[in-house]
């Protein structure tokens, strides 16, 4: 997935990634591919939930996703499918926030 993410998308330089890539593959990337993937991890002493940083956007992003009953459960047997309900799902969640009045969106991103 790297390769494809760099050969595509030239500005990217910095990728977050889980604890699980730790090992030979942070050397590799950055030999090979000149990104430099930075590894957010949980230390010992946490206990419970605690929000790591960057990764609350992923699991927020899912959550978003998963409000779309078709993408709850794999339906869809074409890669291409599941691809066209996601970008539908996303559509949708950017039209409701659009439709919003002008004040409310201004508050939302003033938090």
């Amino acid at each position: 997935m790297l390769p494809r993410l760099r050969a595509r998308f030239h500005k990217i330089t910095l990728v977050w990634v889980d604890g699980g890539y730790t090992g030979c593959l942070v050397a590799w990337t950055k030999e090979k591919l000149q990104l430099t993937l930075q590894i957010v991890k949980r230390s010992d002493d946490m206990k419970g939930f605690v929000v790591l940083p960057r990764r609350w956007v992923v699991e927020r992003t899912l959550g978003w996703l998963m409000r779309s009953r078709r993408l709850v459960r794999n339906f869809e047997t074409l890669p291409a499918s599941s691809a066209a309900f996601i970008y539908f799902s996303r559509a949708m969640l950017m039209s409701r926030r659009l439709a919003r009045p002008a004040s409310q969106r201004r508050q939302e991103q003033s938090r």
